[in-house]
């Protein structure tokens, strides 16, 4: 499809990422099913991973921030018995070890220790970069690089169910945590070794997996599955702006107004449309506009109404 086919769509598909698949690859294929000038994705799957992966299309990539940022939810299958190089299933066996006997109480207990927050060193194979390079190419080079730590915290880890060499988890965590490398370090605390064979993306902010679609669905009616560009920010307070402050702000004028509930508000014009976020400027009190849809392309866009 030539760039000169292509149109501008702006709001989001929450797509239910198949196995087997990069997630620039369910990128490229949302983008040609909706002839998509623009888009991007907001936090990758690994390619043996499936579950939510939403993608942003036109003025909407301007706040996928806010989802990479977000908090993300999965339910983790880990087999136990054996380590791979990458931590998953797509890896080659670098050691194994022997099981021991698991209880619900054992695990249960193993899980609970990983509550809260900690610190984790990031795979090796991982997006990472190193001397402006990713971690994984010198991973498959041989070439061990010492990571530092990074700080991650988990809000919740529940055990959905045992098996002799298996368990499956559900886990909410902070932005940067490695679930892989999170099966690994459970495997260890149970005394054995260990991979993901699978792991399935539950969440992501404040959006959930009841509303994702496959890429079949997708293409049938590519426009039944557009969100709106908001979607994402549903957890920021809303500031309807008149007239007045609505050219103040697409100026990049500040308003002097009460202080929001939160530092963020999602702003919408007098007409009623999403232009973008606002931050509050404690130093001067001020709101001023944080980042903003450019408001010409929606006069030629492809986008759903509100809800």
């Amino acid at each position: 499809m030539s760039e000169r086919s292509r149109r501008h769509v702006h709001g989001v598909v929450l797509v239910d990422k198949p196995a087997g698949i990069t997630s620039n690859a369910v990128l490229q294929q949302v983008k040609r099913l909706f002839s998509a000038k623009k888009g991007g994705h907001t936090g990758a799957l690994d390619p043996f991973a499936t579950g939510l992966l939403p993608i942003c299309l036109g003025e909407a990539t301007k706040f996928s921030g806010f989802l990479l940022n977000a908090k993300k939810g999965y339910i983790a299958t880990l087999q136990l018995g054996q380590a791979t190089d990458s931590g998953d299933c797509n890896g080659q066996p670098t050691e194994t070890a022997p099981v021991p006997e698991l209880t619900t109480e054992t695990v249960v207990g193993v899980l609970n220790t990983f509550l809260g927050t900690s610190l984790q060193i990031p795979p090796m194979y991982s997006a990472l970069k190193h001397q402006g390079r990713p971690l994984y190419e010198y991973a498959r080079q041989g070439i061990e690089i010492e990571r530092p730590p990074r700080e991650i915290t988990l809000d919740r880890i529940v055990l959905k169910g045992i098996d002799a060499d298996q368990i499956r988890f559900e886990v909410l965590c902070s932005k940067g945590t490695y679930v892989r490398t999170l099966g690994e370090d459970i495997a260890k605390e149970l005394g054995t070794v260990g991979h993901l064979i699978g792991l399935h993306r539950t969440q992501s902010g404040a959006l959930t997996a009841e509303n994702m679609h496959t890429l079949e669905t997708i293409e049938a009616d590519p426009e039944a599955t557009l969100l709106p560009m908001d979607t994402p920010l549903g957890h920021l307070p809303a500031m309807a702006l008149n007239a007045e402050d609505t050219q103040t702000i697409l100026r990049g004028g500040k308003l002097a107004v009460d202080r929001p509930e939160t530092d963020l508000v999602r702003f919408y014009d007098d007409q009623g449309r999403f232009i973008g976020v606002g931050e509050w400027q404690v130093e001067k009190s001020r709101l001023k506009p944080k980042r903003l849809v450019q408001v010409d392309l929606l006069t030629q866009e492809v986008q759903p109404s509100a809800t």
